[in-house]
């Protein structure tokens, strides 16, 4: 497998780290707290059959440029410091995709930015905090896999931790979000890693407390793909729904089989339904 471009780009907010691969109109991807590298991302991939993908780490994530302040880290600075780099590369518009909170990302990135987006794709996501009032959600205290998601999720931010249980712990967290367990060896087969920004992830848990943008979903004006899992513990299929009926021009589509990771789980409808989605709505003009 063709490990991913990088590159450094150098904008008025600072140097961020990004991944380039495949060929077609851009496309940025991006993760709240996920640390990239040259072996790419699972759902970046999807992209690079039609797309020029952009793969950002954001701020403290990778060799993207340290926070200088707490704020930079939000939801709303990660978005301009987004529009940085679009611009430092010199794209009047580009698309957006973005996965669990990289959806949540998209979400922002619509209200505040649709005239620069061609398209959004958002996926296992929410537009408002998704764990006190769902009990379908594994961050539930009363979901019956919580405690095992919180211990597992806690030992990961250890910095000491070896490589080999790092390894370990991160397949076991996978695992309880998919529809079919069992099939973890055969959906994360490539030699795809990544990791994750601890400080990144901390200042989004407290974020995401008083995370609400559902009155805000009408000022999206651009076409927006929602694609949820039936089954997904992360972010409930309720949430997808609530977007779908708040952004004006949207499509849901729900994946019967799938939990957190419909681009994996029944990658090939998956792959269908964005392609579709591309053709309609790609108007590039750099």
């Amino acid at each position: 497998m063709v490990n991913w471009e990088r590159k450094l780009i150098h904008t008025d907010r600072g140097v961020f780290e990004i991944f380039i691969k495949g060929e077609g109109d851009p496309i940025c991807v991006t993760h709240h707290y996920s640390e990239f590298n040259q072996t790419g991302d699972y759902f970046a991939k999807s992209f690079t059959s039609t797309n020029k993908v952009f793969l950002v780490n954001l701020r403290e994530a990778g060799h993207s440029d340290e926070a200088k302040e707490p704020y930079q880290l939000s939801m709303l600075e990660s978005i301009f410091d987004l529009e940085a780099i679009r611009e430092e590369l010199g794209f009047s518009k580009w698309g957006f995709a973005g996965h669990s909170t990289g959806g949540m990302l998209g979400v922002i990135y619509g209200i505040y930015f649709s005239e620069r987006l061609d398209f959004n794709v958002i996926v296992g996501a929410a537009a408002r905090e998704y764990m006190t009032f769902s009990k379908e959600c594994i961050y539930n205290s009363e979901h019956p896999d919580f405690h095992i998601m919180q211990k597992l999720i806690e030992a990961l931010k250890r910095s000491d931790l070896p490589p080999e249980n790092r390894t370990e712990l991160k397949v076991k967290r996978t695992k309880l979000s998919l529809y079919m367990p069992e099939k973890y060896e055969q959906l994360f087969s490539l030699n795809i890693h990544k990791g994750i920004s601890t400080i990144r992830m901390n200042f989004f848990n407290r974020e995401l407390q008083v995370y609400d943008v559902t009155r805000k979903l009408e000022f999206i004006s651009t076409p927006t793909l929602i694609i949820c899992g039936r089954h997904d513990v992360q972010c409930p299929l309720s949430y997808s729904i609530e977007m779908n009926e708040g952004i004006p021009n949207s499509k849901l589509v729900i994946f019967e089989k799938s939990n957190h990771y419909p681009f994996l789980e029944e990658a090939k409808g998956f792959n269908e339904v964005v392609d579709l989605f591309l053709k309609e709505n790609q108007s590039f003009i750099n």
